[in-house]
């Protein structure tokens, strides 16, 4: 089992200093051209394909990192860059992450190569879990998925909300209701294969932040999938659907939902990409303080901006320290047993929000503009309190942790 250590090794310091090479000599450039047009940047997924960024074998290389850093650290120099673009980027990692949770070796072995492609040909993946009835409350999912046992194959009906990479992916992760009686127990996880009939992209959203990655509506309309494509198998999904029902009956623990399996392996990710946004405006803060003058002096030799400066800083590496200890508890196998995953996202979510506004305070008008990226930094750090997870079920979670009550 690795050590909890705050010295990244001479490989990781390696693959951090690439990373935030590319960052700052593909991402950065373009992150205002890409957040103006809100489209997806496929010249950039492209040029991330081509030097080996976006590719399973490196986020293959950085998941198994038995220290758990190797993900945090890659989320962070990339969201520095830019968020909208890096999650362009690392978008498809969350589907990913839903086959790795729930899948069998032969599934991970058959879909997770296709929700990449190659250099030559990119390709990208979507999970699908939201609806507009159901972000937060996954117990109101209203999505479907029948089995037809005479073709062996699941019909999945319903309408997903908040996808990245909806409609456009190759390969779709679908969360979907098996057993509407159980609530969120009853849920299951499909996935939809390229060119599948029945699926559609359906409103394309406008966005506050993160402009440069594609988020849009999935319908399905009796989408038909193999029996394979059920993540996990079905004889799987029966033992659990039977222990969920063993259980409510007799009011025992509960039962791993396939949705929040997935939310839970990716909380420190999503705090990692907090951190990347945050330490990025906050770099922008601390250069301009240094240069900017008024009356006769640099800015930040007025406490008022030296003192936001160290708290920013601060609140940076705290955030940064959670993410980390969270990273490393679930690669070493140690249990979230005071919700410290769910701490990481929180914390470095509030962070990010903070930092950017503190930022776009200390850059003054300079700041409300376009003409500087701290503009474009806090819009893209409003997502971070809302996606996968709200602060307010962060907190929930935390809550109902801590104390084991069924805090409502």
């Amino acid at each position: 089992m690795a050590e909890f250590t705050l010295e990244l090794n001479d490989d990781q310091k390696q693959v951090r200093d690439w990373l935030h090479g590319f960052a700052a000599d593909v991402i950065r450039p373009a992150a205002s051209e890409w957040d103006e047009r809100e489209e997806t940047p496929w010249p950039v997924i492209q040029e991330a394909a081509k030097v080996g960024i976006y590719s399973l074998d490196f986020y293959a290389q950085q998941f198994f990192d038995p220290t758990g850093l190797g993900i945090p650290m890659a989320m962070e120099e990339l969201f520095w860059g830019d968020a909208g673009i890096a999650l362009s980027i690392v978008g498809t990692g969350l589907a990913a992450v839903g086959v790795l949770a729930n899948g069998t070796e032969e599934q991970i072995g058959t879909w997770i190569p296709q929700m990449y492609g190659d250099a030559n040909d990119v390709k990208v993946a979507a999970f699908c879990s939201s609806e507009p009835d159901a972000g937060s409350d996954v117990a109101s999912m209203r999505t479907r998925a029948v089995y037809d046992r005479a073709k062996d194959e699941w019909v999945l009906n319903g309408t997903k909300t908040w996808a990245t990479n909806g409609g456009i992916a190759n390969v779709h992760v679908v969360v979907a209701v098996v057993d509407a009686e159980l609530g969120s127990k009853g849920h299951a996880s499909f996935i939809v294969p390229p060119n599948t009939p029945g699926l559609s992209q359906g409103q394309k959203f406008k966005k506050h932040g993160i402009r440069a990655s594609h988020t849009a509506e999935v319908v399905l309309e009796d989408v038909r999938v193999p029996g394979h494509c059920l993540l996990g198998g079905k004889e799987k999904l029966d033992q659990r659907l039977a222990r969920a029902r063993e259980r409510a009956a007799s009011g025992g623990e509960r039962v791993k939902n396939a949705a929040m399996a997935t939310f839970e392996a990716s909380r420190p990710a999503v705090g990692a990409m907090a951190v990347g946004t945050a330490r990025a405006a906050y770099e922008v803060a601390l250069d301009y303080a240094r240069t900017r003058t008024q009356f006769g002096r640099p800015i930040i030799d007025n406490q008022g901006v030296a003192f936001q400066l160290a708290d920013m800083r601060t609140q940076i590496d705290a955030a940064r320290l959670l993410v980390w200890r969270a990273s490393w508890m679930a690669a070493t196998g140690k249990p979230f047993t005071s919700a410290e995953g769910s701490m990481s996202k929180l914390y470095a979510s509030e962070t990010a929000k903070t930092v950017t506004a503190q930022a776009i305070q200390i850059l003054g008008g300079n700041g409300f503009t376009r003409e500087y990226p701290v503009e474009r930094m806090h819009r893209d750090a409003a997502i971070y309190t809302i996606f996968e997870g709200t602060s307010e079920i962060q907190r929930l979670v935390i809550a109902r942790t801590l104390s084991g009550m069924p805090i409502r």
